[in-house]
């Protein structure tokens, strides 16, 4: 008999999130936690729950000023997120699950790990940014700076560049239109809290990626050209169990367009051999 599934969208204490899989009681491999990247939603991971949730627990939420969670504070820092994380996980009374973030969510996805090393026993950090060059940061200060967020009036379009390429190809042309009708359903004060501290953090795991306990994936797309190789290449080399995948022909967006590479690489490290 198959397992009964439930999926279902809940809220706690300003954090909205999504619970899908096999049903309480229902045998399953573990809970896979999925964590957004600054502008997105809980629904980034809708591919991933597709896929995964007939054998895991899957947890997706909206993080702090996302979607229909709460504002962060306004000088938010990554512990802020990623004690976000560990609420939700002690409301729902999870001890332990792998932990997936995209963007900024991999920043989260690290700070927890380090933070509350007994609730993370893997860990996926996707197009993570780690070590910006001078050229880089500038770059994403002169970007921060010009947030809007009392309007939030913004061309999205150089966004949607960096992501996508100024020619996607025909086949991403959809998955552009559809990230493009996301960012312009942002909260205007909570992407802007987020973006800055996104901006200034990518140095926060510089020197400490050593006390990373648990196994680590560092994953990126060969053409992602802000969430480079060469960095998730470093950070692996930081982390004590870490190890960098780079999937070719992939830019930053690359589990939303290409779900069938991504979730492979995941589901390879999450179950080995």
């Amino acid at each position: 008999m198959a397992a009964r599934m439930a999926d279902e969208i809940r809220h706690h204490e300003g954090t909205r999130y999504r619970i899908a899989g096999p049903a309480t009681g229902q045998a399953t491999q573990g809970t896979i936690v999925f964590v957004h990247g600054v502008g997105m939603s809980l629904d980034f991971w809708a591919p991933q729950i597709d896929f995964f949730a007939p054998r895991y627990r899957c947890i997706a939420y909206d993080m702090l000023g996302h979607g229909l969670s709460a504002l962060p504070p306004e000088q938010p820092t990554l512990a802020d997120y990623s004690n976000q994380f560990t609420r939700l996980m002690n409301h729902l009374d999870v001890p332990s699950v792998c932990l997936v973030g995209h963007s900024m969510g991999a920043l989260i996805t690290i700070e927890a790990g380090l933070r509350a090393p007994e609730r993370v026993k893997r860990l996926i950090a996707m197009n993570g940014v780690y070590d910006r060059t001078v050229e880089q940061k500038a770059a994403i200060a002169a970007r921060a700076a010009a947030l809007k967020p009392q309007t939030g009036e913004q061309d999205w379009g150089p966004t949607l560049d960096r992501w996508f390429g100024p020619e996607p190809a025909p086949d991403a042309a959809p998955k552009r239109a559809a990230l493009d009708h996301a960012l312009r359903a942002i909260q205007p004060e909570g992407y802007a809290r987020t973006y800055r501290l996104f901006a200034r953090s990518d140095s926060a795991h510089v020197g400490r990626l050593g006390q990373l306990a648990q196994p680590a994936l560092f994953l990126t797309g060969e053409l992602d050209p802000n969430s480079t190789p060469a960095m998730s290449q470093a950070m692996a080399q930081a982390a004590p169990h870490g190890q960098a995948v780079i999937l070719p022909g992939e830019r930053h967006m690359m589990s939303y367009v290409h779900p069938d590479t991504s979730n492979r690489a995941i589901a390879d490290f999450f179950q080995p051999g």
